[in-house]
């Protein structure tokens, strides 16, 4: 087998835990700090052996690589602007050794406006050529809407220039604040906006501002749902399938609904089982123990409200709204992980301050 080996080349553990993926990243590290240092084959020599031991670790982990100081390498790890990715992330860094001559940094920091200027598919961003306004709505006071203008705007190329604003407000508010601060974000130009505009460098003051507010208006709001009503709902689709819900009709009144922001919906596809779109006895009843499983996982005080769940065309969908997002998506990936094989498991976690996802539950 040795023999084998030195030809072939010896095959690589799999990474299966953080400290895994750090006790390998601390044996090329020297490597991998000279190829940085020196910015040749980067790609080859760094980033072709990072990207797929960050995706053992978990999918949809990216990342930036340059020098700190001159003495200091930094690999600054990022999702994207994938909400469900952060909390991968930031275990992943807080579990870092000390490495010397190494920096690691969970999502993109914030940096000193004066020193951004990014450039995007032939378009140039700084705070010479952005402003902003925000969007007020009565109905929804909460809300942080906010209409950003830039000076060369073309309608033909909006996709490329938001995706450029995008870039300008991670390195600006720094990535945290960037996505979970701000609920709605529209680009356009300076035609035929009437708003009083304002400096993008203020606009970091003022989500500073709307953000402590908010936590002022609903800091230590709870709801404790163990004497709350609940309703069955049932509907026929044009197909003639069959749609079932159970909705806990005592907190879709509620009127703190912004005090859990977050909506977290868990899917869980079954096979046809020739029932209308519902399950038979024996998946019900894992359906059933999965539930409750993330219902125990999830505690209302801790601030995760199981507002309900639909069954219909083969799928059960398990609601919730949330204080936070980082534990539903991680119990979420344990999920898939735990049911693989089993059942196809997916799930998405957004930003909906009024929970306007569940408006069609709300009594008329």
């Amino acid at each position: 087998m040795g023999f084998l080996d030195k030809i072939l080349g010896k095959k690589e553990a799999p990474i299966q835990s953080y400290s895994d993926f750090w006790n390998w990243f601390s044996g090329n590290e020297k490597a991998f700090f000279k190829t940085v240092q020196s910015g040749e084959n980067i790609h080859q020599g760094f980033f072709d052996k990072l990207a797929p031991k960050l995706d053992e670790i978990h999918e949809g982990i990216y990342f930036l690589t340059g020098m700190f100081d001159d003495q200091t390498a930094e690999l600054v790890l990022t999702p994207d602007g994938a909400i469900r990715n952060i909390y991968a992330i930031e275990e992943l860094v807080a579990n870092a050794p000390k490495i010397e001559g190494w920096k690691f940094t969970a999502l993109k920091p914030a940096s000193d406006i004066n020193n951004i200027g990014i450039t995007y598919q032939d378009f140039e961003f700084s705070k010479e050529n952005l402003k902003f306004y925000p969007r007020i709505h009565e109905g929804y006071p909460d809300e942080i809407d906010l209409v950003i203008v830039y000076d060369h705007f073309v309608e033909e190329k909006k996709s490329n220039i938001a995706n450029g604003v995008y870039i300008f407000l991670d390195n600006y508010l720094g990535e945290l604040h960037s996505v979970t601060l701000i609920d709605n974000l529209v680009v356009t130009g300076p035609e035929n906006v009437s708003e009083e505009l304002i400096p993008i460098e203020k606009l970091k003051d003022y989500l500073i501002w709307r953000e402590k507010e908010f936590v002022e208006k609903y800091e230590g709001t709870r709801h404790h749902t163990e004497n709350d009503s609940y309703a069955n709902f049932e509907g026929k689709k044009q197909d003639g399938s069959i749609v079932l819900a159970l909705i806990n009709t005592t907190i879709i009144e509620w009127d703190k609904k912004a005090s859990h922001p977050w909506v977290f919906i868990l899917g869980i596809p079954f096979d046809d089982c020739d029932n209308g779109g519902l399950p038979d006895e024996k998946t019900y009843k894992l359906l059933e123990e999965i539930e409750e499983e993330i219902i125990y996982s999830l505690p209302d005080s801790e601030g995760y409200l199981n507002i309900g769940r639909e069954t219909a065309n083969n799928k059960r969908e398990i609601f919730f709204a949330c204080k936070d997002f980082r534990k539903p998506a991680k119990i979420a990936d344990e999920l898939i992980k735990k049911y693989n094989g089993v059942f196809e498991i997916s799930y998405e976690i957004y930003k909906d301050k009024y929970w306007q996802s569940f408006r069609h539950f709300e009594p008329r």
